[in-house]
C-alpha cells in the first residue's frame, strides 16, 4: 500500500493546482477512525493532527501542510486542534 505524503507547497503551487477553489472540512477536536475509498488530496489551513495507520504508523500534519492520502488507506484520525481544510477527491 502507498504511504501518506505529505509536503508543505509555494503558494505558487496551490495556485497552480486551483487549491482555494476546493471545497472547505472542518472538524472540531477528536478520535475517529476513517477509510479511504479513493486518493484524497488536502491542505490544511488551520489544526493538528495524528494519523495512525493500521500498521502502527503515525503521520502527523498541520497548518501549511499539503497531505495526500492513497485509495484504500485505513486510519485513526486524532485530530489535536480543530481543522479547517481544503480537499479534493481524485
Amino acid at each position: 500500500m502507498e504511504e501518506i505524503k505529505l509536503n508543505k507547497p509555494t503558494d505558487k503551487e496551490l495556485s497552480d493546482m486551483g487549491v482555494t477553489r476546493w471545497p472547505i472540512w472542518e472538524k472540531e477536536v477528536s478520535t475517529f477512525d476513517w477509510s479511504y475509498d479513493s486518493t484524497e488530496m488536502c491542505y490544511l489551513l488551520a489544526g493538528k493532527v495524528a494519523v495512525k495507520t493500521a500498521d502502527g504508523k503515525i503521520v502527523e500534519f498541520g497548518k501549511g501542510d499539503f497531505v495526500t492520502f492513497p485509495e484504500g488507506l485505513s486510519c485513526t484520525w486524532e485530530v489535536k486542534e480543530p481543522v479547517r481544510k481544503h480537499y479534493k477527491f481524485k
